[in-house]
């Protein structure tokens, strides 16, 4: 007996043993019953088919006593929102008792194998042979039946197996394949086949009679309608929905007005799959190109508000300062008021992680009234993955952004092409060089997917892409872009921003009314986070959060004792005093912002050696032995009789980048002149070999970077002055900056 095995209810369609089907389900409940047989029964789901088709919801008394346990060979969703799974029919069973789920409204049962009767072997054999002859007949008088059915009754013995077979292959109506399914006994289905098949052969060959005289009177346009009426027809009979489905994927094309070109293709398409059988692979790959290509947004547009006061409320009130990019926006839409068909702009927004890139561009989209689509490019190696493969491959798809397109549902939103910085170029492709054409406002309005196939507007996009290194971005995409630079965000940027942004949302998500003082959030800031962004600062709020309200029942406010207790790692490392000579801080850039680091020099007896540690790039090596031979020229240093060793700290974190030579060339002569270096001094610039000192870049995190870490004096070059315009003043009111031209 089998136990609570989940039952399928399928109206007009009979299952066999050994069959297998293919159908579409919409209905809630059946697809939960299918997910429900997967997750608890094996994969194996009892298909019954109630006698009245027509009533919705038969009760349980209405429901047959005799089933079909099938097997679940796979299923697939669908685009369009239905479930497509492919049932094999396994055995008959006997129904002992239906029960439904009040709630669920799932139908289940319980079973019993269904015993089948013994009879006369000779009988049995007289009958099989019969049958055998009477099908291999009917299919030679009906070329529209493949003999595929031959092979399957010849290579058994089995009268069960061979009629459930030959019930399953030939056009019975409904109520007569409903009475096979439930009769039991094989020689009494046998002898009703036979019957039914010589009924069928005898129409057969009056209607090849009938077809063979109207071919003679009618004209050809007659001759096609009575062909369409009688497939028509069959089908009914069968329950096929082709036709029906043909009819909606032509009134579907006529009513999209797309360009005669495009219409007559599809609707060539729709010929093919007309007459593509429902076996055939090559009709499943025709009915999903066409579904997606109807279901591109040919026509449908968001309306975009141009209400500027609106935009700019929008954008303020979700992200702190990005003073840049939100004027951007605002001249857009500006001018796009004047000039309805001004194209829009390609902004690419670089910075370091978690600065707000993402975030700012969902937030745009929104006061737009755009919908948001994000593609990501990192480690693309595959200009396919961008434009399609071509049909002719096996699961070939449309490319990503022809999925954004139909993701969102309108030609016009706004698509952000992530990390375009790491896409890689190799023997695959050049996605660099297909994204160029995509951007290109010249050329994708007639943008070709090798999925589709035909040309679609992309040039109602708005594009906005990431990148957090703007060394790495492929130069033809550079050329066509506007860079937006998100600089690393400062101590006082990341108070505001956790105030007045992070922690109320944090609040209003968990359900608290926990209170967090500024000079809380500052202790927070400068001892545990040394990132350019706010992605840990939001992690350790909502840590705080949690912990407090969950083991801290009395407290009102988050307190630095709080913060100590719950937060570990404290990043708070104050700059070692310096005991001995040769140990400078320098001032590094990074694509995660700026840091400090420190170099140490030592020199001994040896036969002028330079030994360099701590993971130093071949620029920085470089740069040590300008500096070599500047202070052997122009201090007259004598290197011959001693080694140098230069390190590096942090061994862990690769060195590289042309603004260490101050700092290296003042830690050697530290150790020359026996000077000890003050810990609260840094410096940041290259030097050449006639001592002039060039210019950096990464100023303003680099400075940031100095203010976290406490330091009071940094000599910058005087070439680089100018940038200190985009370093904010509460960065450098404590700090003494000192340009310098030669060392």
């Amino acid at each position: 007996m089998n136990n609570h095995i989940p039952v399928l209810i399928l109206n007009e369609v009979v299952i066999f043993p050994t069959q297998e089907i293919k159908i579409d389900i919409s209905n809630d409940i059946s697809k939960s019953i299918i997910k429900s047989a997967c997750k608890t029964n094996d994969d194996k789901v009892l298909v019954i088919a109630p006698k009245n088709s027509l009533e919705e919801n038969p009760s349980l008394d209405d429901l047959p006593s005799i089933g079909v346990v099938a097997i679940i060979k796979s299923k697939l969703e669908l685009s369009n929102g239905k479930l497509r799974v492919i049932l094999r029919g396994l055995n008959r069973t006997k129904i002992e008792k239906y029960y439904q789920n009040a709630k669920s409204k799932l139908l289940k049962c319980t079973t019993r194998d269904v015993e089948l009767p013994e009879f006369d072997k000779i009988k049995e054999t007289a009958i099989r042979r019969k049958l055998i002859d009477l099908t291999e007949k009917y299919i030679k008088t009906n070329h529209n039946i493949s003999n595929s059915i031959i092979t399957t009754i010849n290579d058994t013995d089995d009268l069960n197996i061979i009629t459930d077979a030959i019930t399953a292959f030939i056009p019975l109506s409904f109520s007569k394949k409903i009475a096979y399914m439930e009769n039991i006994n094989p020689l009494n289905r046998a002898t009703d086949l036979i019957t039914n098949l010589q009924e069928e052969i005898a129409i057969n060959d009056i209607d090849k009679e009938l077809d063979e005289r109207l071919q003679e009177s009618l004209e050809n346009g007659q001759r096609e309608y009575i062909l369409k009426e009688k497939i028509k027809e069959i089908n009914s009979e069968l329950g096929n929905t082709k036709e029906e489905t043909i009819l909606e994927l032509t009134d579907k094309i006529n009513s999209l007005k797309l360009d005669s070109k495009i219409t007559s293709k599809l609707l060539k398409e729709v010929d093919k799959y007309a007459n593509c059988s429902d076996l055939s692979p090559e009709s499943a790959n025709i009915k999903n190109y066409l579904d997606t290509v109807l279901y591109l947004p040919w026509h449908e547009k968001s309306k975009e508000n141009t209400n500027i006061d609106k935009i700019n409320e929008y954008l303020n009130s979700t992200h702190y300062g990005l003073k840049e990019i939100k004027d951007r926006i605002v001249e857009y839409v500006s001018m796009k008021k004047r000039n309805p068909k001004l194209p829009s702009p390609i902004i690419c927004l670089i910075g370091p992680p978690g600065v707000g890139k993402t975030s700012i561009a969902q937030a745009i989209a929104q006061a737009l009234n755009r919908e948001f689509v994000k593609v990501n490019v990192g480690g693309l190696n595959d200009s396919v993955e961008l434009i399609g493969s071509r049909r002719t491959y096996l699961g070939s798809v449309p490319g990503k952004i022809i999925q954004g397109i139909m993701k969102s549902g309108v030609n016009n939103p706004l698509m952000l092409i992530d990390e375009v910085d790491k896409m890689v170029k190799d023997y695959k492709g050049d996605p660099a060089s297909t994204l160029l054409e995509i951007l290109d406002e010249t050329q994708n309005n007639e943008f070709i997917d090798y999925y589709i196939e035909e040309p679609f507007d992309l040039s109602n996009v708005l594009f906005m892409l990431t990148a957090n290194d703007i060394e790495n971005i492929p130069r033809t995409i550079l050329d066509r872009v506007e860079v937006i630079n998100i600089d690393s965000y400062t101590i006082y940027d990341k108070i505001s921003i956790a105030k007045d942004y992070l922690f109320p949302a944090i609040l209003e998500e968990n359900a608290s009314s926990l209170k967090l003082g500024k000079d809380t959030i500052s202790y927070i800031v400068q001892n545990y986070t040394k990132e350019p962004g706010v992605r840990e600062l939001k992690r350790i709020l909502e840590k705080l959060v949690r912990k407090i309200e969950t083991y801290e029942k009395n407290a009102k406010s988050i307190t630095n004792t709080l913060v100590d207790k719950y937060l570990v790692g404290n990043t708070n490392m104050y700059l070692p005093k310096v005991r001995d000579f040769g140990i400078t801080n320098l001032l590094a850039y990074t694509k995660s912002g700026g840091l400090i680091s420190h170099v140490e020099v030592v020199k001994y007896k040896g036969n002028g050696k330079v030994i360099i540690t701590g993971s130093a790039g071949e620029v920085l090596k470089d740069s040590i032995s300008i500096i070599m031979s500047y202070l052997t020229n122009y201090y007259d240093v004598d290197f011959s009789n001693s080694n140098i060793h230069v390190h590096f700290l942090n061994t862990a974190l690769k060195k590289e980048g042309p603004s260490a030579g101050i700092s290296i060339a003042v830690a050697i002569l530290s150790v020359i002149k026996k000077k000890i270096i003050d810990e609260k001094i840094a410096f940041t610039g290259e030097l050449s070999l006639k001592g002039d000192i060039l210019p950096i870049g990464g100023l303003k995190e680099k400075l940031i970077a100095a203010k976290e870490s406490g330091i009071e004096k940094v000599f910058i070059p005087e070439i680089s002055m100018d940038d200190l315009v985009y370093v904010p003043m509460n960065v450098i009111e404590n700090m003494t900056v000192t340009p310098v031209r030669r060392f």
